[in-house]
């Protein structure tokens, strides 16, 4: 009776030192979100679609801890920040701060299943191989049978298999990385071509006979209307019950009501959005050749739709997700009968255990990075990105010619070259010139209703009618009118 006293003793112990490491266990598992957050969220949604003649936003129900977390991870860094995550302190901070991991945190409960399956081992082998008292002396086991023998198994089937293990976990995080780059190069192309397009709206702009109010509320119809295509997008990108609610309230405070609720309403957000964009485009007064070079955005920021559908909707092939979480999984469930005997020189093989957390701990955390990675919307600060795409887009059409003190002379406003094609011989146009032609023309006198005669070309006379510098394209009809960059 007092061989097995220890046996007893270090079972207690263990068995206590498992019901300690519960607390730490929690700190790992997923804590659910509050409920208050969800009726909140709620309560707002079912404002916003009482103003906008829509449905209710869905109830936040019970979302495990790995997705509420993913907002923590939408990161934009500047200056400072890199100057923090270059200090010569980051691996002791990493090392303190790995129980508030939320990797970590996510495969607790695995890392813990790994660790009791290690304990049971220890436990069990105490009883049918032996063990060593606290004063180190080695007892015969209390269960000595042949038919009852140890857990234990040889450590060659693990090492062979780990170079196959490692490839798949290779594989599977370089997959969800390239997922992830994809992603940000998509709004990094939005980002990109939104202060392009915007831009181009602002300089190509023909002021010819339009106001400065009519000019101020085109450009902002542009800046407001680019805007809601990448809050959109962002929309169609992310769950409904983190950002329905926001993107209501959102629409109406920027967009007209008939305008946003347009959008909202919409089967395809992005699209309706995409397409008020397209008429805010063709409502500026400017060359058709400049406004296709506008909508050439218009279809990469299409392009850049597309291919976040592709990755929001097509996951790494799943066949390949269970496979490599199988083998992991199988493979670290089994690894503390291979550890037993590799730790003989610990106390009744005791290291073993930490070993097989820690172990656990890493390669369940290289999974999960993958897992993480692979769909990269909601860990993409995209809410930054468009609030951003916002301001820089407000700020560019609030520019005008000479505010920096230079005056730009446009030579595409006013009227200083001509352009014939194939005119022939009838009232108002040019006579004998069977080609294209470009005249340049310092005055042109029309002959009447704004049109060019043929003798008008020739001599400058006529009836005086003052005109400015612009490319104006003549038509074959009889008595066409000029027709500049702003038809």
């Amino acid at each position: 009776m007092m061989k097995l006293l220890p046996v007893v003793a270090t079972v207690s112990c263990v068995f206590a030192l498992l019901a300690g490491t519960t607390t730490v266990v929690d700190a790992f598992v997923p804590k659910m979100p509050s409920t208050t957050t969800g009726s909140t969220a709620t309560n707002t949604a079912t404002q916003l679609s009482m103003a906008g003649n829509g449905p209710p936003d869905t109830a936040t129900k019970d979302i495990p801890y790995g997705e509420t977390s993913r907002k923590f991870r939408r990161t934009v860094y500047t200056h400072e920040d890199w100057v923090k995550h270059r200090s010569s302190n980051r691996f002791v901070k990493n090392l303190f701060t790995i129980v508030n991991s939320g990797i970590y945190k996510n495969v607790g409960r695995e890392v813990a299943s790994t660790t009791t399956i290690a304990t049971i081992v220890f436990l069990w082998n105490m009883l049918t191989v032996g063990y060593d008292d606290l004063n180190q002396i080695h007892h015969l086991p209390p269960i000595n049978s042949y038919y009852i023998p140890g857990l234990t198994l040889p450590m060659a089937p693990f090492t062979l298999a780990s170079g196959s293990l490692g490839l798949l976990l290779v594989f599977r995080t370089n997959t969800a990385y390239q997922r992830w780059d994809e992603a940000r190069k998509n709004w990094g192309m939005n980002i990109n071509h939104t202060r392009d397009l915007v831009r181009m709206g602002n300089a190509f702009y023909d002021r010819t006979d339009v106001s400065d109010e009519t000019r101020k509320e085109d450009l902002q119809r542009l800046s407001v209307c680019t805007w809601a295509f990448v809050r959109s997008m962002k929309r169609h990108l992310s769950p409904e019950w983190e950002d329905e609610a926001s993107f209501r309230l959102e629409m109406y405070e920027r967009l007209p009501e008939q305008q946003a609720n347009g959008v909202i309403n919409a089967a395809h957000r992005p699209n309706r959005a995409l397409y008020d964009l397209s008429m805010a485009i063709e409502n500026l007064p400017m060359h058709f050749i400049r406004k296709n070079e506008m909508h050439k955005a218009l279809t990469i920021f299409e392009d850049n739709l597309g291919s976040s559908e592709r990755l929001l909707t097509s996951p790494v092939p799943l066949i390949y997700n269970r496979h490599t979480a199988r083998f992991l999984s199988i493979w670290l469930l089994l690894m503390p009968l291979s550890l037993y005997k590799p730790f003989d020189s610990t106390w009744n093989h005791i290291g073993m255990i930490p070993a097989t957390a820690m172990i656990s701990l890493f390669l369940f955390g290289i999974e999960e990075l993958a897992t993480q990675m692979e769909e990269p919307f909601t860990i993409l600060p995209m809410q930054a990105f468009c609030d951003k795409i916002g301001n820089w887009c407000n700020e560019i059409v609030s520019w005008e010619d000479g505010d920096n003190g230079t005056t730009t002379a446009k030579t595409y406003q006013g009227y200083s070259e001509i352009y014939f094609e194939n005119l022939g011989s009838s009232p108002g146009v040019v006579d004998g010139n069977n080609g294209n032609a470009f005249v340049e023309r310092s005055s042109v006198n029309g002959g009447g209703s704004g049109v060019i005669s043929g003798s008008d070309i020739g001599s400058g006379s006529g009836n005086g009618m003052p005109y400015q510098p612009e490319l104006v394209v003549a038509s074959q009809q009889q008595d066409s009118p000029l027709r500049g960059f702003s038809d």
